[in-house]
């Protein structure tokens, strides 16, 4: 693997040494079309002439080692090279972006065409980096926005509507980055859409004649489309009752035995729980990923941006759905995962937005332990108290802390979306839309979340009052809350209810499957004038805690004690011949000097032999 990996600029000198510009772009304006036997042109071949000169001068302007680069990925991509494939996408692009594109838009696909000898499915892709470039890294145009969408549909149309499965393989990351670009274009173009009062006159037009573009029907076409060409849920279901290799195969077909189309229905599945989740059903979010195991042998969990971003949203699900002990379940999961793997995170491209992810993740887990209150890893619970620690605690005083729980709900949800777009193609109601907007989708999310808090807002202090009691008189209570023995009554079913909660039980198959729990480690029974209260556990013991740190601590110090010593370097003086009187002219061994040459790995290292 280390010989594939080459430095560009040396490996495809030779590849393009031959190659003739002039046969592959043109002789535009040294031919005999200017001579007087045609002295006029019509202006549509004045245009195409025009054109290829545009191109021809910005291929000109392509530094060479970006023409190598791409000639070697167009390779790779026709021999199905997964390994060059993946260095080319995940270490090369991003090099060469940095170096040369940073700020600036790669050369468009015509421009490069003449290099790749105008191969369609190869420019598919590279308009598809293209555009992943143009988001992440400029602002997008309407025209950008546009040609993006009808670059995924001919994406997905080539490999949905060809004559049987495509000769196409593409690494896993890959294909994941596909997905997930898809639906964030998708939210993008939403989000931008319903700002009506930013859009220009040619913008407003456009809008209104192109209402199809980055419709919620035409995405979600696609995801489930994708599912349905792999079979994937029934691929799923198969390997759930333990059916062989040969009936599995029987079961998906042609298509689902595919590397290809298996994991874009897999990572379709996990679109669909995001783009629901946007679209605020967040029921049908978790129902879609009834067949999908949230363990670490799933096989999203190959993908670590996909890990993330699949319990990011069943969280946050599990959240507006009042089953907190779920989400924090889900949450401390992840977070662990991200706390165990962060040295190998940094190798990542997508470093950054992992870690943005996870620090949303940390506030939600803030809010659902305010909610919910219990005893998690201490690991992410020191995390929480240091990012917001000042948040918590105001969120532990009732009322007082609505404020807070509205800052870190904006900050951590999802950027909702709108699934029917303003009314573009009609004037007079656009002009209505634009005097009375409607709410925003996050503001209508917020309002139903807030309301559910606001409900609950006595219970912290309630708590703190019944946890000093085994019993306590009904009006001793009433006078302790300021309120009369009817509202604390209310007070004390508000708290009872919000201490109950479907939870899944020993793995239940299903997401949306669940038996009401009892969350609380308070509970409390009314019994004529008097409030019996029961704490179900005990303060934790401290000493158990030292006893099995103390203990590890010993097997380390064993393991250490028995592990054999160094076998001394070549050259080195022996025992015998110290003992000898000898060591004095022993050789001495030369100092080891940190290594500087050699082949390289992927991520910039020597290679170690």
């Amino acid at each position: 693997m280390a010989q594939q990996r080459k430095v560009w600029e040396a490996d495809l000198e030779e590849d393009l040494q031959d190659v003739d510009l002039t046969l592959a772009i043109g002789t535009y304006g040294q031919s005999e079309l200017y001579d007087d036997a045609q002295p006029r042109i019509d202006e549509a071949t004045l245009l195409a002439m025009q054109q290829k000169m545009v191109q021809q001068a910005a291929f000109a302007q392509i530094p060479d080692v970006v023409k190598r680069f791409i000639a070697h990925f167009h390779q790779a991509v026709l021999d199905n090279n997964l390994a060059e494939i993946t260095v080319a996408y995940e270490s090369g692009w991003n090099r060469l972006t940095e170096k040369y594109y940073a700020k600036t838009e790669w050369p468009e696909a015509e421009v490069i065409a003449p290099l790749v000898d105008d191969d369609q499915t190869f420019l598919i892709l590279y308009r598809e980096l293209y555009y992943r470039h143009v988001y992440s890294r400029l602002s997008p145009d309407i025209d950008d926005r546009f040609h993006s969408f009808e670059n995924s549909c001919e994406l997905f149309n080539y490999l949905l509507n060809s004559d049987g499965p495509v000769a196409l393989e593409l690494p896993e990351q890959w294909l994941w980055d596909i997905i997930d670009e898809f639906i964030y274009q998708f939210q993008s173009f939403c989000v931008w859409r319903s700002k009506v009062k930013s859009k220009t006159e040619e913008e407003l037009s456009l809008l209104a004649d192109g209402s199809q573009v980055w419709s919620s029907y035409s995405v979600l076409n696609v995801l489930y489309s994708l599912i349905q060409k792999s079979k994937i849920n029934e691929h799923l279901v198969a390997l759930q009752e333990g059916k062989s290799p040969e009936e599995i195969v029987e079961i998906v077909g042609e298509y689902g035995t595919r590397p290809l189309y298996k994991l874009l229905g897999y990572f379709s599945v996990v679109g669909l729980l995001r783009v629901h989740s946007l679209l605020g059903d967040f029921t049908l979010a978790l129902k879609v990923m009834e067949n999908v195991e949230l363990n670490q042998k799933s096989p999203f969990t190959r993908v670590t941006a996909c890990h993330v971003t699949t319990y990011y949203y069943v969280g946050f699900c599990y959240i507006m759905l009042r089953r907190y002990p779920d989400a924090i379940r889900s949450f401390v999961s992840i977070l662990n995962f991200i706390l165990r793997m962060r040295q190998y995170h940094t190798r990542s491209y997508q470093y950054d937005q992992i870690n943005k992810t996870a620090d949303r993740m940390y506030a939600l887990f803030a809010i659902c332990n305010a909610l919910s209150p219990t005893r998690v890893d201490d690991n992410i619970s020191n995390i929480v108290k240091e990012r917001y620690g000042e948040q918590f605690t105001k969120m532990s005083r009732g009322e007082e802390g609505i404020p807070a729980f509205e800052e870190l709900f904006l900050y951590a949800c999802p950027k909702f979306i709108a699934a029917n777009p303003p009314p573009y193609d009609d004037p007079e109601l656009l002009q209505t839309f634009i005097v009375e907007p409607p709410v925003e989708p996050a503001q209508r999310h917020l309002q139903l979340f807030i309301s559910e808090v606001r409900a609950q807002a006595p219970v912290p202090t309630l708590r703190s009052f019944l946890k000093l009691y085994t019993s306590l008189d009904a009006a001793k209570l009433a006078n302790f809350l300021d309120a009369d023995e009817e509202v604390m009554v209310q007070q004390l079913m508000v708290m009872k209810q919000a201490s109950r909660s479907v939870s899944r039980i020993d793995n239940e198959k299903g997401l949306l499957s669940g038996q009401t729990i009892s969350t609380s480690d308070l509970d409390f029974v009314i019994n004529d004038n008097m409030v019996h209260i029961a704490e179900a556990t005990v303060g934790r013991r401290y000493a158990g805690w030292f006893i099995r740190n103390t203990e590890h601590a010993q097997r380390v110090l064993d393991t250490l004690r028995n592990a054999p010593l160094p076998i001394p370097p070549k050259g080195a003086p022996t025992a015998a011949a110290e003992t000898n009187g000898k060591a004095a002219d022993a050789p001495q061994p030369a100092p080891t000097q940190a290594r500087t040459g050699g082949p390289k790995v992927a991520w910039g290292s020597v290679k170690v032999a």
